[in-house]
């Protein structure tokens, strides 16, 4: 016996309308998706806030080359948006946001540069003023007559050399030769 199927006509066209449907709402729903993309509110406000935040640190006196660069990719970021071409300006408002950044710490580092110099400044200047009074005065000569006691002023301290020169060798004080300890002497009370 031999059996012969057949296809029945009506399950192939069933098929194909289904596969057809199925084509037509995945590639709507596909550009649907890229319709859908939010507006990036959140990093255009973080970008503002951190050029702001550059603004305030000295980024335009200490690195305006970046603190330019983000305020174009900033102004960019803005145009996409106008545009409704989120995706652009989310990628915009985040490069605005690195280069502000990068110029805000660049201007925090450029401040504390300058004021270490400053610092250094006014130490060698108190430094220079330290050590013009510690030059000592000139020997003036003793009014005749008078019996004032010299205060602290009238006798400068000797410079750090006088206080640092070593001792001659052939007087001043010599150390004291050790005496030999005899073991059964009793030292303080202690053995």
């Amino acid at each position: 016996m031999v059996h012969i199927f057949s296809r029945s006509p009506g399950r192939f066209k069933r098929i194909g309308r289904a596969a057809g449907g199925l084509t037509v709402g995945m590639a709507l729903l596909a550009l649907g998706g890229c319709a859908t993309v939010p507006p990036p509110d959140a990093s255009m406000n973080q970008a503002q806030a951190l050029l702001q935040s550059a603004r305030d640190a000295g980024a335009a006196d200490y690195d305006p080359v970046d603190l330019g660069f983000a305020q174009a990719k900033f102004q960019q970021a803005q145009t996409a948006m106008a545009a409704r071409k989120y995706a652009d300006a989310a990628d915009l408002a985040e490069e605005a946001r690195a280069d502000a950044e990068l110029a805000r710490t660049r201007a925090r580092l450029g401040s504390a540069r300058a004021q270490i110099q400053a610092k250094v400044e006014e130490n060698t200047r108190l430094r220079q003023q330290m050590e013009a009074r510690a030059q000592p005065a000139p020997a003036a000569a003793p009014a005749s007559g008078s019996s004032a006691p010299a205060t602290l002023e009238d006798m400068p301290a000797p410079s750090a050399s006088v206080l640092s020169a070593p001792l001659p060798q052939d007087g001043g004080f010599q150390p004291v030769p050790a005496a030999p300890q005899n073991p059964d002497q009793d030292q303080g009370g202690q053995r």
